[in-house]
């Protein structure tokens, strides 16, 4: 699932662009609709993508010890 996660992270960001963020739960949605469950997995995998920056107000953080909404983008 792994890899499905990352692909669909780079898909959904390269669709963006670098002016444009994405909530990881678009990518979760995206692969499951029952999506919930594979938020925490979709955070592991976009902090080991180092094309991926994720923030949170602005700022950028770890998606996986982050507590709350963040946003991933392109770096």
């Amino acid at each position: 699932m792994s890899e499905r996660i990352r692909a669909a992270i780079l898909d959904l960001a390269l669709r963006r662009g670098r002016a444009k963020s994405l909530c990881p739960s678009e990518v979760a949605k995206a692969l499951d609709p029952d999506w919930r469950p594979l938020m925490s997995e979709v955070r592991a995998v976009a902090a080991a993508m180092p094309e991926i920056l994720a923030t949170q107000g602005g700022v950028e953080v770890d998606p996986r010890t982050a507590r709350g909404p963040i946003r991933l983008r392109l770096r």
